[in-house]
């Protein structure tokens, strides 16, 4: 049986990401997985999700945001709030499940009320105002207190005294100090598990019909809309998957912390899991992939060369850039692939 370009592209992407995922089980199984790296596989898992999902917006959709974080905020604190309240009562592997579901939830609403009005912009302004609601989502989680007793639950932004709970009573979102004690469930498995149904979901959204238009949107708008396609429509809808598939990635990583607070979700966050869609490859889910993973183990992996871990990091972050978007390199490989090809060919006919 035959199977198409894209299938097997999409194929060479599950498997990549299998491959890896069973490398690291057989090294944890012989005991050569330091101990370091072993703590950060479920982070890579996250910023893996992170930037896959970003993707759908910067690389498909063609626009520029600057507040993933942000979403993944709301769904680390989403899904934080519901094992809290649920611990103990659901068994602990449905509790997590439905954690992780609640926080894609609240996010894709959030991102999908927040992009009426911010979609109507354009380029650097959509930068600016979505980097901006990532920042008011930070600082608004940074003041609220969140309580329960058995009157029901109770708000304030002044502090825990200000709620009035009673002797009984549980502080689940204690203002700068985040929500702690959160109920364990995140593992490499399941970050595995939901690398899997984010790059599932994101593919076959892009090999749709849906994604064809959301491609012809950001190719030529106008030409869009001259041809029936609701351009509103299909920007709202990637842009509320991308936030949703982010409130996954959030409400794994707060699953996989003792205590997180909002200020863990900066600016910085969001530019993070941007430089990793950018030297992927903007639209290239693959290399978001792959950027994701080595970029976020390489300064782990240069820890051993102390003060100047850093430089090398900043050095090959120039160097990874340059290979994949300057013109010669550009050319270099497209020389290679074509003698490559033309080899193949020879062969073949042989």
């Amino acid at each position: 049986m035959k199977i198409n370009k894209t299938a097997k592209n999409n194929l060479i992407t599950y498997l990549m990401v299998t491959g890896a995922f069973l490398l690291v089980e057989i090294l944890s199984l012989t005991g050569n997985l330091t101990y370091h790296f072993g703590g950060l596989l479920v982070p890579i898992c996250v910023y893996v999700i992170a930037a896959v999902s970003l993707n759908l917006v910067v690389g498909i959709s063609g626009e520029l945001s600057l507040g993933h974080a942000g979403f993944m905020c709301i769904g680390a604190y989403a899904g934080a709030f519901f094992s809290k309240l649920t611990d103990g009562a659901l068994p602990d592997i449905w509790r997590f499940i439905l954690a992780l579901i609640v926080g894609a939830l609240v996010a894709g609403i959030f991102g999908m009320l927040i992009s009426i009005p911010v979609l109507r912009l354009k380029g650097d302004y959509l930068a600016i105002v979505t980097l901006a609601f990532g920042e008011i989502i930070k600082n608004v989680l940074n003041v609220i207190y969140i309580g329960k007793d058995s009157r029901g639950f109770h708000f304030s932004l002044k502090g825990t005294m200000a709620l009035g709970l009673e002797e009984d009573g549980m502080v689940i979102v204690n203002g700068p100090q985040g929500i702690s004690r959160i109920p364990g469930g995140s593992s490499l498995v399941a970050g595995f598990i939901l690398i899997l149904i984010t790059l599932f979901i994101v593919l076959n959204i892009i090999n749709s019909r849906t994604g064809r238009a959301i491609m012809a949107i950001r190719d030529n708008r106008i030409a869009a809309e001259s041809v029936g396609i609701n351009v509103s429509k299909y920007k709202m809808l990637a842009f509320s998957i991308s936030a949703a598939l982010a409130g996954v990635a959030g409400s794994l990583y707060a699953h996989n912390i003792a205590i997180f607070s909002a200020t863990k979700f900066d600016y910085n966050m969001s530019i993070l899991i941007l430089v990793f869609v950018v030297l992927g490859g903007i639209g290239n889910i693959r290399g978001s992939v792959i950027a994701a993973v080595i970029l976020y183990a390489l300064p782990e992996m240069l820890r051993g060369l102390s003060d100047y871990r850093m430089l090398i990091y900043a050095v090959l972050l120039i160097a990874i850039m340059l290979f994949n978007q300057a013109p010669a390199a550009i050319n270099f490989r497209t020389k290679i692939k074509a003698k490559l090809s033309m080899k193949k060919n020879e062969r073949g006919s042989e």
